[in-house]
C-alpha cells in the first residue's frame, strides 16, 4: 500500500500551477492529510550535557549515577527517568523505570533505555511513541534507535488516531519510521478497525507527512455502469515532486481484464517556459460481451515554447457508441458524445494575439437514437484549421477599438464544406459620469465564403458586409433604504441599449457554426441574435432594463432585482434557414432576483414570460439554506415549456454528532419519473470518515446507471472501499463540505 498527491511544481512554478488547476484534475486515488515540512533534524555535537537528579554520585569525567527524578539534556534530546547511568565518555545513557524521551519532539515512553547521545543510536524496551509530524501513535516490544532520523519498531503499531485505544491501527512485525526520508515501511501487516482485521499485506510504505508515495493503492472493489462487479487494484509510481502515474489493473468478470492508467506532470523546459498535462488511457484488450477491443482517452497538455507563444492539445476518443453507457460511473461522463480533439498554438501581444487551431470531432451516438431521432446526436463541422487574429486597445484618446478576424477551413463528411474569412472592426466612445454612462459604437462585419462542390451544386463564392450601430446608456440613482431591518443603500438603475443593422439576404449562406441565442440578460445586450459568425441578425431595436441593487455598507450586494425586454421597430427577417421573418414587436420579458435573505439564507430566480400569450417560456428557481459548517439544504425548480419540468432537492446534514446524511433527488414532472438521485451517510470519527450511498441516473434513453459505493478513509493512511462516494457527492450538492478537511481532495 502507498499513498499518493497531486504533483507539486517546484517553486518558481506555484502561480503557474494554481492556473492549471482544471487541467490536473484530482484522481480519484486517495490522497492524504497536507502538514507542514518538518525542519531537518539537526543535533548539535558540541552541545553540553546537563544532568537532574535528588541523588548524584558515581566517578567524575567517567560514568555518572543518577537517582530519583532524574534528567538529562542535551540539545534537542531529553530523557527523565527513575534511575540512570550517563557515561560521559561515551556519551551514552542507559536509564530504567518510567523512562520518558523526547527526540526533535517525538515523545516516546518506556521500561528501559539505552541511548548513544552523539550518534542516536540505541533501543527502549516496551516503548510508547508520540509523532510530532502527523500525531501518529503507536507501541511494541521494542525500538532501535537508528540514528537520529531512523527509528525501527519491532512488534509494534501505528495509527493517527489519538487516545490509548485507536480505532484503527496498523499492525507489524518490522516497522521502520524515517522522519529524514519521511517514509514508514512495515514488513508483514495487517490493518484493524475497531479491532477487527480489515486488509492484510505482506508489505507496505506510507508517508510519514502525507505526501507521495511509490506503491500498491487499497484495492478498490466496485460495480459497474450497468451494475456488474469489477475489482481494480491501482499501482501509483511518484515519477518525480512534479509528475506522477497511476496504473488500474481492473478485474470486469462479465467483460475481461482492463488496464488503466492516468499520467499527470507540471514542470519547467530548459528555456524558462512552463509546461503541464494530464492524461488518462483505458483499455480492455477482449471485451467477452461485445467480442472487440474497447479504449478510451483523454489527454490535455499545455507547454510555452518563448516569452509571449504557447502550444497545447486536448484529445477526446473512444473505441465505439456504446463505450460511455459501459463503462463510464459518473453523470457528466455518461453524457459525453461529442468527443472534440484540438491541437491549438497562442501567440501575443500587449494589445494583440494570434491563435491557430485544428479541431476534429468524434460522436457517440445514443444506440436508441435508430429508432428514435430525437436523440441523434449532430456532428459538428471541423475546423482544419481555424486562424484567428484580435487585436483592442482603449482610451486611445477617448476612443476604445478592437478588431476581430478569423480565417476558417470547415470539413464535413455529409454536409456542405468550405472556407470563411470573416473581419469584424469597431469602434467606440464611451462617456462616463458619477452616475450616467452613454456609449456610442461602430461595428462592421465583413465575411467571404469559398464553398466547395456539394452533389449538383457546383463551387461558389459569397460575400457579405454588414454595418451595426449601438448605443447603449444607463443612469444609477442611490438613496438610503432599510432591508430587514438593516441600513443599506438602494441603487436605481435603468438602461437603454439600441441596436440598428441593416438587413442583407444571407438565405444562401451556410451556418457552419452558427446556432440561435439562448434568450437570457446577457444576450439582451448583444448587438448579434445569434451566436457564431453565419447570421448578422438585422436589427432596430431597444432593450429597456431596470435593475436594483440593495448594498450593504461594506459593499456587499444583499439582493438583486432585475427586469427586462426588448422592443422590435421593424420585423426580424434574418433567420438560421428560410423561414418566415418574425413579426413580433416586443420579446418576452426577463425578471430576475437573487440575494441573501439572511446569513444563512439565499435564493436566486429568472423568468422568461410571454406576455402576448400571457405563458411562462421558461423558469428557475433555487433556494439555499446554509445555517452553519456541514449543513445545506438545496431546492430548486427548473421549467422550459414542452421540454423540461425538474424539481431538484439536495441536502448535506448533520443526523447526530457524527453522523451525517446526503441526499439529492430530481423529479421529472414530464416523464413522471426520478431520473438521477443519491443517497448516503457519512460517520465522521476524527481520526477516521466512512461514507456510503448509491447514485442512479440515466445513462441512455432506455438504461440507467446504479453504481453503489462505500468508503473507509483513514486519516492520514488511506482510503478503502468502493467507488468514489466523495466526488459523487461533491459533483452533486451544492455547498457539500467534505468532513475531514485538510485530508487530500
Amino acid at each position: 500500500m502507498s499513498s499518493m498527491r497531486r504533483p507539486t511544481a517546484p517553486p518558481k512554478l506555484y502561480r503557474w500551477a494554481y492556473a492549471l488547476t482544471a487541467l490536473l484534475t484530482a484522481s480519484a486515488v486517495p490522497a492524504h492529510a497536507q502538514t507542514k515540512p518538518r525542519p531537518p533534524r539537526v543535533e548539535d555535537k558540541n552541545a553540553v550535557t546537563t544532568v537532574r537528579a535528588e541523588d548524584i554520585g558515581g566517578r567524575p569525567e567517567r560514568e555518572i549515577t543518577l537517582d530519583g527524578d532524574v534528567e538529562i539534556v542535551k540539545d534537542q534530546t531529553r530523557v527523565k527517568a527513575d534511575s540512570a547511568c550517563y557515561r560521559q565518555v561515551e556519551d551514552e545513557v542507559e536509564a530504567n523505570g518510567q523512562v520518558r524521551i523526547w527526540r526533535f519532539g517525538d515523545y516516546f515512553t518506556g521500561d528501559e533505555l539505552k541511548l548513544n547521545l552523539d550518534s542516536g543510536k540505541g533501543y527502549m524496551l516496551k516503548p510508547t511513541y508520540r509523532m510530532e509530524l502527523n500525531n501518529a501513535q503507536g507501541k511494541a516490544q521494542r525500538i532501535n534507535f537508528l540514528n537520529e532520523d531512523e527509528a525501527l519498531v519491532l512488534d509494534g503499531t501505528y495509527s493517527t488516531c489519538q487516545g490509548p485505544n485507536p480505532d484503527w491501527y496498523l499492525k507489524s512485525s518490522t516497522l521502520n519510521l524515517d522522519s529524514g526520508r519521511d517514509v514508514g515501511t512495515a514488513g508483514k501487516t495487517i490493518v484493524y478497525f475497531k479491532d477487527v482485521p480489515i486488509l492484510g499485506t505482506p508489505a507496505m510504505s506510507f508517508s510519514l507527512s502525507g505526501a507521495r508515495r511509490s506503491g500498491w493503492l487499497p484495492p478498490m472493489p466496485g460495480f459497474g455502469s450497468k451494475g456488474a462487479a469489477e475489482l481494480t487494484v491501482p499501482y501509483y509510481v511518484n515519477i518525480a515532486p512534479n509528475r506522477d502515474l497511476t496504473l488500474y489493473p481492473k478485474l470486469i468478470p462479465r467483460r475481461g481484464f482492463q488496464l488503466g492508467a492516468n499520467g499527470r506532470y507540471i514542470g519547467e523546459t530548459a528555456s524558462g517556459g512552463l509546461y503541464g498535462g494530464e492524461t488518462d488511457v483505458e483499455f480492455l484488450a477482449h471485451d467477452k460481451q461485445t467480442d472487440s477491443k474497447r479504449w478510451s482517452l483523454k489527454s490535455s497538455h499545455t507547454q510555452d515554447l518563448a516569452k509571449d507563444w504557447s502550444f497545447g492539445w486536448s484529445v477526446r476518443a473512444a473505441s465505439d457508441d456504446n463505450y460511455p453507457n459501459d463503462f463510464s460511473k459518473t453523470v457528466s461522463g455518461s453524457a459525453e458524445r461529442q468527443l472534440l480533439r484540438e491541437l491549438r498554438t497562442d501567440y501575443h501581444g500587449s494589445w494583440w494575439n494570434l491563435t491557430a487551431r485544428v479541431q476534429k470531432y468524434q460522436v457517440l451516438q445514443d444506440p436508441d437514437s435508430v429508432t428514435n431521432p430525437a436523440l441523434f446526436v449532430s456532428r459538428p463541422y471541423d475546423r482544419l484549421p481555424a486562424v484567428s487574429f484580435n487585436a483592442a486597445q482603449y482610451d486611445i484618446g477617448g476612443f476604445d477599438w478592437s478588431f476581430n478576424s478569423e480565417l476558417t477551413r470547415f470539413w464535413h463528411p455529409d454536409l456542405i464544406r468550405g472556407s470563411r474569412l470573416v473581419a469584424v472592426p469597431q469602434v467606440s466612445y464611451p462617456i462616463i459620469g458619477p452616475s450616467f454612462h452613454i456609449t456610442p459604437k461602430l461595428m462592421l462585419n465583413a465575411s467571404a465564403y469559398q464553398l466547395d462542390a456539394l452533389g449538383t451544386q457546383g463551387a461558389e463564392s459569397l460575400t457579405r458586409v454588414v454595418p451595426t450601430f449601438s448605443l447603449d446608456s444607463g443612469l444609477v440613482f442611490e438613496r438610503d433604504a432599510k432591508l430587514f431591518g438593516r441600513a443599506i443603500t438602494q441603487t436605481l438603475e435603468p438602461r437603454l441599449f439600441y441596436v440598428n443593422t441593416p438587413y442583407r439576404d444571407q438565405s444562401k449562406f451556410p451556418h457552419f457554426d452558427t446556432d440561435a441565442s439562448s434568450f437570457n440578460f446577457a444576450q439582451l445586450f448583444s448587438e448579434n441574435r445569434f451566436i457564431g459568425s453565419d447570421r448578422i441578425g438585422d436589427a432596430n431595436q431597444m432593450t429597456a432594463a431596470l435593475v436594483s441593487r440593495f448594498l450593504e455598507s461594506s459593499g456587499a450586494e444583499r439582493l438583486r432585482l432585475s427586469f427586462g425586454q426588448r422592443f422590435y421597430f421593424r420585423d426580424q427577417r434574418v433567420q438560421l434557414d428560410a423561414s418566415n421573418p418574425v413579426k413580433d414587436a416586443r420579446s418576452d420579458q426577463l425578471l430576475a432576483a437573487a440575494g441573501r435573505i439572511s446569513d444563512t439564507w439565499s435564493f436566486e430566480s429568472e423568468v422568461q414570460y410571454n406576455n402576448r400569450d400571457s405563458r411562462m417560456v421558461a423558469a428557475s428557481y433555487g433556494l439555499h439554506w446554509q445555517p452553519g459548517q456541514k449543513k445545506v439544504v438545496n431546492l430548486s425548480y427548473h421549467y422550459i415549456d414542452k421540454a423540461l419540468k425538474n424539481m431538484e432537492l439536495s441536502s448535506q446534514w448533520p443526523l447526530s454528532q457524527r453522523w451525517y446524511g446526503v441526499g439529492r433527488v430530481v423529479y421529472s414532472q414530464l416523464d413522471k419519473k426520478v431520473i438521477e438521485s443519491l443517497i448516503g451517510l457519512e460517520y465522521n470519527a476524527d481520526c477516521w470518515v466512512f461514507r456510503m450511498g448509491a447514485q442512479r441516473f440515466v445513462a441512455t434513453a432506455k438504461n440507467v446507471s446504479t453504481p453503489i459505493f462505500f468508503q473507509l478513509e483513514l486519516n492520514g493512511l488511506s482510503k478503502l472501499g468502493v467507488g468514489n462516494p466523495l466526488e459523487a457527492m461533491k459533483n452533486s450538492i451544492p455547498g457539500y463540505q467534505r468532513l475531514n478537511e485538510g485530508y487530500g481532495r
